[in-house]
Formats: structure tokens, sequence, C-alpha cells
């Protein structure tokens, strides 16, 4: 049996993160040990404020790890030019795009600036690219649609799409499912879980859905007050991983069923 699932494409070693000033730092977690699998979908979870964001931005080099080292298809993430890692790592962040008077093919495009030339000419491989995203979303019939037209759920389908076509072997969402309801909630991790396991590229996504998340990811990393951890989420919920999120006077986690409930 062919094992698919074993090329590491993000490693963390002993990351510590938080903020530095200069006369303090000021740590938000420590002694991060995790390992991102190739076409495996990851849930990143943990109670508001746990730092889940921070992790985020210092995993994109938004911000400077406080100690510790980043590892990126085996090499250090210092190491990469900004080009270089923009053709390894895409984003999908929870701002509001710069300008909804686009088109969602152009918006859809932007994915690949990467690797167009500096006027940003789309050659036709960009052009069967940006279609291929735009099919693997189920967007065909909003591709002439100018972004102000859309939804939030379309939108977010339009901007995991322009990630596709940037065709990075990791894809990082910061809560992906914000302002959604319910349904559209499932609808795009549902999504993500299909394209993890259609495209063979590691998705890692933030979220407050973490019975959805049990469900549907391949691993988890469960941030809690005490530590960092990543396993399968049969395993998290063996080792009652869950049970420590959230104080115990009004939540508690059903390992039968494997959600939260709440206390009567």
């Amino acid at each position: 049996m062919a094992i698919k699932n074993q090329h590491i494409i993000l490693k963390t070693e002993d990351l510590s993160i938080g903020y530095a000033s200069k006369k303090a730092k000021t740590s938000v977690a420590s002694n991060i040990n995790i390992e991102l699998k190739k076409g495996e979908l990851i849930g990143l979870i943990g109670a508001n404020g746990i730092g889940k964001s921070t992790l985020l931005r210092t995993l994109t080099q938004v911000q400077a790890p406080l100690s510790g080292s980043i590892y990126l298809n085996n090499k250090n993430v210092l190491d990469y030019k900004p080009l270089d890692l923009a053709k390894v790592m895409s984003l999908v962040l929870t701002e509001q795009i710069a300008s909804k008077n686009l088109s969602v093919f152009e918006l859809v495009a932007l994915g690949r600036q990467p690797y167009t030339n500096w006027v940003g000419n789309l050659s036709e491989k960009d052009k069967t690219i940006i279609n291929k995203a735009v099919e693997q979303t189920n967007i065909e019939e909003l591709k002439h649609k100018k972004c102000f037209e859309l939804s939030d759920g379309q939108l977010q389908k339009v901007m995991i799409a322009r990630a596709l076509a940037q065709d990075t072997d990791l894809i990082i969402l910061d809560e992906p499912t914000t302002h959604l309801d319910m349904y559209h909630k499932a609808y795009i991790l549902k999504l993500l879980q299909k394209l993890a396991k259609e495209t063979n590229k590691t998705i890692l996504f933030s979220s407050h859905e973490i019975d959805l998340a049990i469900q549907l990811c391949d691993n988890m990393v469960v941030m809690t007050n005490d530590t960092v951890v990543s396993d399968q989420p049969c395993n998290l919920i063996e080792k009652g991983v869950f049970e420590t999120l959230f104080p115990k006077d009004l939540i508690a986690f059903d390992v039968k069923t494997g959600s939260f409930r709440v206390k009567e």
C-alpha cells in the first residue's frame, strides 16, 4: 500500500510565539512541535484569546517567533525570499479585500502574481490554472460577477479559489467560516476536506467550529493554557484533550458523540 501522507510540508521545532518589545517578551505559547503532512486537512482550535491567530501570523512570517524554528519543505522559512515563499505557502485571511469592484475571475487571477511577469500578463498556463481553481471550488456561475455582488459564503469560496490558483504546497486560512451560517460553515469545511484529498495540498485552518473540525479533519492542532498538541481527532478524544479546552462549569465534552454540550 502506498504511503500517501508521509512527506512533511511544515514543521516547527521548540517554537515560542508572542510579542517582543524593547523592555520585555510576552510569551503566548512555547515548546510548539508540530508536523503538517502532505494532503492533510488540519484544524487549529482553542478558546478565544489562546493565541491561534498569533501562531498563524508566526507560521506565515507576519510576525517573528520569540524563539525556535519553522521549516517549510525542510527549509527554514527565514531562508526563503518573499517571492519564493509565495510559491509554497498561500494565505486566506479574514480581512476585507482591497477592491470589491474586481470580477471573480480577476480576484482569483491575483493568485498567479508570484508567477507572472512584472506587468502581470497571464499566460495560457496561468489561465488554465485559474479556471481549474474556479471549477474545483464550484464557482463557475460566479466567474463574471463583481465581488461586491457576492454573499459572504460566495466570497469565501472565491478567496479559497485564489489560494488554489497560487498553486502552493500549503494553504493557511484564518477563521474561514466567520460570519457564515451553520450550513455554509459546514459547506466551506467540507470543501476544504475535498480539496485536500483531491489536490494533495496541505490545508491548515483556524476555527471555532470544533465539532465540525473533529468530524472532518485528518489532524488537529489544539492550543490550551498549558500546551499545544497535535494528533488525529480520535487520539485527542482518547487522551481527553478536548475536555481541557473550556471551564467545566458550563461546557462539557461528550466522548461518546465527539461533541460539546451545555451542562444542565
